[in-house]
């Protein structure tokens, strides 16, 4: 095991396309490392710079203690897992696994113990004899996690391994994956446009937009303390509700009125400024549902309800609000940075189950400001950020370098 130090890595295509731009990630040995963005954003080609089946146009990448960036693949020790598990269809279960050995020149008492030991560890054995066609999507997807497992890799690398399965299927796969990483204690990079894989999955997490890293963080740090707007947008579901904002004596002015919020929270927050609010939906909830020492903690405002859902365990209320031009500008342009998912003029709030709110009702609505964020809509920036809390930010860390990347990638683009 080893591993994986990137430094300051580039990769550009002949007509001068960056599609990874400064990218600064070390990848602790042993770590499982998450790469997570929208269709386009570099992960991918991140991870084909790894393992070497892309060339890298700058910086160093280095596995373990040796710079590998003109190692070919088959020199630098690393297993990786594809999207399409690219079995050998004429091949059996047990020999699939065995090729990586086979290949290697290793003896057939060495490929039966390490192919027995991985298919244990995997939960094949009954299915050794059977070709890969008689196989479900989540049991080929364990055969080709056990190719990796038996070549004794440095690292494993998986580029989108679930994407083909249904929805219950990569629960169940996710589960397995954490599993044996855990067990095998290996050095891990997983690719994903799935953050609700990053947020199971990873032990730190790195995401990425149009080829630039925007931060890295664990999953919790992410959620809490997203370093700017696409962040805040990109990690959660149901996304982050975004909105109005402004900051007069200590309160917060919202479309629906004026809220309070921790001093603390808004010590270097501009006033009288137009600010972009983040609150996600789990921090609301029906006020005649809050008991009185957590209502003291928030404050409570009116609204009249559009539209409710209820799911059995939870509900949801939706809240329209008008939004300045400026903001919906900005809402428009993170639109389009995570590959389309809608930002509407809406509020989104979830409820206790028990919540009695219905369509058209005028509600009182609690709200827990501690956990407001309020960001610049001009930058884009988090201006209530706790850094000591929200892992690495090129963007604090370099500010320079990491505008430069920025502006790169937006003339690209």
């Amino acid at each position: 095991m080893a591993g994986i130090n990137m430094r300051h890595i580039v990769k550009k295509y002949g007509d001068g396309f960056p599609a990874v731009n400064d990218v600064s990630i070390d990848v602790a040995d042993g770590e499982f490392m998450i790469l997570v963005g929208p269709s386009g954003c570099g992960k991918s080609t991140l991870l084909r710079m790894i393992v070497g089946l892309e060339d890298i146009s700058g910086g160093d990448m280095i596995i373990g203690d040796r710079k590998v960036n003109d190692l070919a693949p088959r020199d630098r020790n690393l297993a990786m897992v594809f999207q399409n598990y690219a079995l050998y269809p004429h091949l059996t279960v047990f020999e699939n696994i065995a090729f990586p050995l086979r290949l290697a020149g290793a003896s057939d008492s060495e490929v039966n113990t390490k192919v027995r030991e991985a298919s244990k560890t995997l939960e094949l054995d009954e299915h050794l004899d059977r070709k890969p066609g008689n196989l479900s999507g989540g049991q080929r997807q364990r055969v080709a996690m056990g190719r990796a497992i038996v070549r004794d890799a440095d690292a494993f690398l998986f580029d989108e391994p679930l994407s083909n399965l249904d929805a219950k299927l990569r629960g169940q796969m996710r589960t397995e994956i954490s599993r044996l990483q855990k067990r095998l204690g290996i050095t891990t990079v997983y690719v994903t446009h799935d953050q609700t894989e990053a947020m199971t999955l990873g032990d730190r997490v790195a995401v990425l937009k149009r080829g630039v890293l925007q931060q890295l963080a664990s999953p919790r740090q992410l959620y809490a303390n997203p370093g700017n707007l696409f962040v805040a947008g990109f990690i959660g579901s149901p996304p982050m509700n975004f909105l109005p904002a402004t900051v007069r004596g200590g309160q917060v002015e919202l479309p629906f009125g004026t809220v309070s919020i921790p001093a603390e929270k808004v010590r270097d927050v501009p006033e009288d400024k137009l600010l972009i609010a983040g609150i996600r939906p789990e921090h609301f909830e029906d006020a005649s549902v809050v008991d009185d020492d957590k209502r003291g903690k928030g404050s409570v405002f009116t609204a009249q309800i559009d539209v409710t859902e209820w799911l059995g365990n939870q509900a949801y209320a939706y809240i329209p609000f008008e939004a300045d031009e400026t903001v919906k500008a900005q809402l428009t342009q993170l639109e389009r940075d995570l590959d389309g998912d809608t930002m509407r003029n809406q509020l989104v709030v979830s409820l206790d189950s028990t919540s009695r709110i219905s369509e058209g009702d005028q509600a009182e609505i609690w709200v827990d400001t501690r956990q407001m964020h309020l960001f610049d809509p001009e930058t884009g920036d988090n201006l209530t950020i706790d850094l000591a809390n929200a892992g690495e930010i090129p963007a604090k860390n370099d500010p320079e370098a990491s505008a430069r990347a920025e502006k790169a990638a937006a003339e690209a683009h």
